[in-house]
């Protein structure tokens, strides 16, 4: 058994801090400072404000945490989309 339990929430990223951190508003209401975990800088996953997160932290400081999962976006892609093999997309046409 871990010498400590991590808890985990929800929550979503409002502001992009300097020093690699991130101010992130709890689905609990509370607002924390998290840092990327390793595994997401070593995958290159990275993460902007308006993103849907998982926070672990420890029960002893409420006020940090480590951002450990981004979730992908549920939104709908934009009508226009990217093009599809065999069409010409893009905005401008060639000569």
């Amino acid at each position: 058994m871990a010498k400590e339990e991590l808890i985990q929430f929800e929550g979503l990223v409002t502001e992009i801090l300097p020093d690699a951190r991130y101010r992130v508003q709890l689905d609990a209401g509370h607002e924390i400072v998290a840092y990327t975990a390793g595994k997401m800088k070593k995958n290159r996953i990275k993460t902007l404000a308006g993103d849907r997160v998982t926070v672990e932290m420890s029960p002893y400081d409420l006020e940090k945490g480590r951002l450990i999962f981004r979730h992908k976006d549920e939104r709908p892609s934009p009508p226009g989309g990217p093009p599809r093999p065999g069409q010409r997309g893009g905005q401008f046409r060639r000569r």
